[in-house]
């Protein structure tokens, strides 16, 4: 069997909307048998890039990119699943732009995903960390998920893992490869209004090169105003900094290295004296 093309060696702050990271091998994958192949030795699954740290000194593991069939999407309402109320759509390829898809399903007049607006993640990715905002997260408008694992092709309904705040539940090593999502109907006019709201409460974010939030909000509390209120914003390593904007957010001045902002993130909890949990996952 021939190699899965292209597999070549890359710097991973190509990938990564952060910037950082040392090289790794990827593997551009868009069938089933590709897929198997990629994953006969250790890998990891790479999504849009952001809320990820890669390690300066790179991976040894492969990182595998869904592309081709594994990014298409099939919006088209699937009568058996559908009725006047609920809108179920077809495949949509686990690869495929979450911003995209956000807006197609807007002009479409779909309503379920508008909440994660402006947020930059694959399909995929955006199940596995489900990603979200106080508008909403990915597993609300799940109808169901196709999962390769350990070599098998299942199909779950979402609450067959125990997701909850930016996390899944899934496996460690599986790979989300497809979804549905279920949806309600609505005109274009009232999910863009619905996007414009979102949109608007998130002022403030950086424009700049970051990863998003650096830190899952503690309960009741928001992570961005407790490093505001002791006085962390500009706080710089390297390259690294804490936004003037948001204090949620680590961006990349230009050259920053992953230890720059893991340094700089374990210094925000220091001197906070709190162990917030890090919403970056860590490759290395």
């Amino acid at each position: 069997m021939t190699a899965v093309a292209p597999v070549r060696r890359i710097p991973m702050s190509r990938l990564t909307t952060l910037g950082v990271g040392g090289e790794a091998e990827v593997w551009s994958v868009g069938t089933l048998e590709e897929l198997r192949e990629a994953t006969a030795q250790p890998y990891r699954v790479l999504g849009g890039g952001s809320n990820l740290v890669v390690a300066d000194a790179g991976l040894g593991e492969r990182v595998i990119k869904l592309v081709g069939g594994y990014a298409e999407a099939d919006l088209e309402r699937d009568p058996q699943l559908s009725d006047e109320h609920v809108y179920v759509t077809g495949w949509i390829g686990a690869g495929k732009a979450l911003p995209a898809l956000v807006r197609t399903l807007q002009k479409r007049g779909l309503s379920g995903l508008e909440g994660l607006v402006g947020i930059p993640a694959a399909v995929g990715g955006a199940v596995w960390m489900n990603a979200g905002t106080r508008f909403g997260e990915m597993f609300d408008a799940l109808h169901s998920l196709e999962v390769y694992y350990r070599g098998e092709v299942r199909v779950y309904a979402p609450d067959a893992f125990p997701h909850r705040y930016r996390s899944s539940g899934l496996p460690q090593g599986a790979v989300v490869t497809r979804v549905r999502l279920r949806l309600t109907p609505s005109t274009p006019e009232e999910v863009e209004a619905r996007m414009q709201g979102a949109d608007l409460a998130r002022k403030g974010q950086p424009k700049a090169r970051t990863a998003g939030c650096a830190f899952k909000n503690p309960p009741g509390e928001s992570a961005g105003r407790l490093i505001d209120r002791a006085g962390l914003k500009g706080t710089r390593v390297g390259n690294a900094m804490i936004s003037h904007e948001h204090g949620n957010f680590v961006i990349n001045l230009g050259g920053a290295t992953a230890e720059d902002v893991i340094t700089l993130l374990r210094t925000v909890q220091e001197k906070l004296g709190l162990p917030l949990e890090w919403e970056y996952e860590l490759w290395e």
